[in-house]
């Protein structure tokens, strides 16, 4: 099974919505999000907004290659600006039942395998920090990214005012990458906005089974 996060336009939610639905997919999530495009790559591409709304859902590997079919053929999202989707293999589920619903019943046995063309970076940074972060990534040839408000809630680390702790807000930037590129990118961001800089970023990867949109390449196409 896939945990499949897609990144589109907010004009497209409500048709999305009814994908999912049509799809039988159990869990959909949905949060607003923004892209991390430079203005001038939003006039090259007649957008006037870097809004965007990031869906969460859990699909098998057939369910995530319709979810892909039907967003290519309803929501065009191989046309650039209108979104990227990608599936990152579930290594794990807690319990019978929970695989159960989350496969709809389906026999799903073994491990997946983690070797995959592409890769998705995230990146975990202080408040203000996407600029610098995507600065560093882009140095590494990164083509963009997607930003996610969140609040920390580490309770070692939290500052205090009152004996009440104050959770800091954070930046969570998504980043698919080629996985030959990773390393380099993923090097540049410690260097540039690392632990030991204004941004705090930490990040990670976690390897990509399906991909579409912005145009990037599929492993058949080349």
């Amino acid at each position: 099974m896939n945990y499949v996060l897609s990144v589109i336009n907010p004009y497209g939610a409500n048709l999305m919505m009814r994908i999912c639905e049509e799809l039988d997919l159990p869990i959909v999530l949905s949060t607003p999000c923004r892209g991390t495009a430079t203005r001038s790559m939003l006039d090259l591409l007649g957008m006037d907004s870097r809004d965007r709304r990031l869906f969460m859902t859990i699909a098998s590997p057939e369910q995530t290659k319709k979810l892909i079919e039907e967003q290519r053929r309803r929501l065009y999202i191989d046309a650039p600006g209108n979104g990227v989707t990608l599936g990152v293999p579930i290594k794990s589920v807690g319990g019978a039942k929970t695989l159960a619903f989350l496969s709809n019943g389906q026999n799903v046995k073994g491990v997946p395998t983690l070797n995959f063309d592409y890769e998705l970076i995230l990146v975990i940074a202080n408040q203000g920090a996407t600029d610098q972060v995507m600065d560093a990534a882009r140095s590494a040839g990164a083509r963009g990214g997607t930003v996610i408000h969140g609040l920390g809630t580490g309770s070692k680390n939290a500052e205090k005012f009152y004996k009440v702790s104050i959770a800091s807000e954070k930046e969570v930037i998504l980043i698919v990458s080629a996985a030959e590129q990773k390393a380099a990118i993923m090097k540049a961001i410690l260097e540039k906005a690392g632990p030991d800089t204004k941004a705090g970023a930490i990040t990670f990867s976690l390897p990509v089974s399906e991909i579409a949109g912005f145009g990037l390449a599929q492993p058949s196409d080349r």
